[in-house]
């Protein structure tokens, strides 16, 4: 297995796709309300035009990941680039509901095509000493285009409604050419052979979830799951909540935003290999979920911009650590079939993402308080399951034969 080192390029240009389809999921939120005016539709189109992103990114997701071991990781990445490039030209040239719809659609496409085989990617070029900071650089990225993609989106929007969609669109474009003509394939052909020989039936989305119900590393995806949603649950409302309680103006949303997005990336930049390689993944992942949790409550009685801009720093910093974490974890368990885990990985993911804004909403709607209190639930919950088996000793959960799929 080749080293981290030796790989430097490619593992930058992964993290700039990965952080394009981390904006992407955000980028619409800020300039959505308006740009939908022009086409005569109010909150519910704009909540399907949120969702349906999410809701192709689940559905395609083991079906990337498959992808991925069967054909390599480089060409569904390319595909996904392609996807994502085309998804953000239709929306800003769109003229019709429809057009809106099919973007997002193919944007939700991009994505799925895009994560799970960088993940895998990841696997490839690292060793298990290495694995951590792996992803926790790919985690970075991820982190910081998910929690400022709103506030990349609402900036450009002061030069036109359409101007942060363009911008994505060339963003995008640049990715996929570098991605041509710089990044090299991992999987060898004897592997891609190999697993398109397998003689394992192809399943459906369903049949999938249903057996990843009987891995041994479905608490884990249970806990991508929970984690998306606590993160996505406190991103989607904290805009709508600080202007309904403290009328913050853009500028302070954004402030805080981008501050905490940015402590993120450094911690899971510089700190993650240290704290993984120090105290182990189970403990890091338990103590995380329980800042989080905490956090989530005490922001519901802050009342000051600086109680809550370090309330905030803390939240991103704790799920920045528990996200690599978990998929070094599950990569360690993935065996040979670090695409299909992967796919399961994102798709988990994907729920969350849908899961966690759509549930804010309707409880924000019933009482501003409702989506942290039950946001704080969820994480501590995640923390009850995680540090209740600390005891176990931590190498039933990196045997790479447990797979077992």
């Amino acid at each position: 297995m080749s080293s981290l080192k030796q790989n430097r390029m490619p593992l930058m240009i992964l993290m700039v796709n990965m952080f394009i389809a981390m904006v992407g999921i955000g980028l619409i939120i800020p300039v959505l309300p308006l740009f939908i005016k022009e086409f005569g539709v109010g909150g519910q189109a704009m909540g399907y035009l949120i969702a349906v992103f999410a809701f192709t990114q689940f559905l395609f997701s083991p079906v990337a990941g498959e992808f991925s071991d069967k054909y390599g990781r480089k060409k569904p990445i390319i595909i996904g680039l392609i996807g994502f490039t085309l998804s953000q030209l239709i929306f800003a040239v769109g003229t019709e509901l429809w057009m809106l719809y099919a973007s997002r659609l193919l944007g939700g496409i991009g994505a799925a095509f895009l994560v799970p085989p960088m993940m895998a990617y990841v696997a490839d070029i690292t060793t298990d000493q290495e694995r951590g900071k792996g992803m926790g650089l790919l985690g970075a990225c991820m982190s910081l285009g998910f929690v400022i993609g709103p506030g990349i989106g609402g900036f450009l929007a002061e030069l036109g409604l359409r101007v942060p969609f363009y911008t994505a669109t060339f963003i995008a474009a640049a990715a996929t050419v570098l991605s041509i003509l710089f990044l090299p394939e991992t999987l060898s052909n004897e592997a891609q052979e190999e697993a398109r020989n397998s003689t394992r039936k192809k399943e459906s989305l369903l049949v999938q979830m249903r057996r990843s119900f009987r891995t041994p590393y479905f608490i884990f995806l249970v806990l991508i799951f929970m984690m998306t949603f606590g993160l996505a649950n406190f991103e989607a409302i904290f805009g709508l909540y600080v202007d309904h309680k403290f009328s913050y103006t853009p500028k302070d949303i954004a402030l805080v935003i981008t501050i905490g997005a940015l402590v993120g990336v450094i911690v899971q930049s510089m700190v993650v290999d240290r704290m993984l390689t120090r105290f182990g993944e189970i403990k890091v992942i338990y103590w995380t979920f329980f800042a989080s949790a905490v956090c989530m409550v005490v922001f519901m009685f802050a009342t000051t911009f600086w109680s809550i801009l370090i309330i905030t720093l803390i939240f991103f910093t704790a799920t920045s650590l528990v996200r690599p974490a978990l998929n070094t974890l599950l990569s360690r368990m993935a065996g040979n079939e670090q695409g299909f885990v992967a796919g399961l990985n994102n798709m988990y993911m994907s729920i969350g993402n849908m899961v966690g804004p759509a549930l804010a909403g309707i409880l924000f709607d019933i009482n501003i308080e409702f989506p942290y209190a039950v946001g704080a639930l969820i994480l501590f919950i995640s923390f009850y399951i995680t540090y209740h088996r600390r005891n176990g000793s931590q190498k039933e959960y990196i045997k790479p034969e447990a797979a077992g799929l």
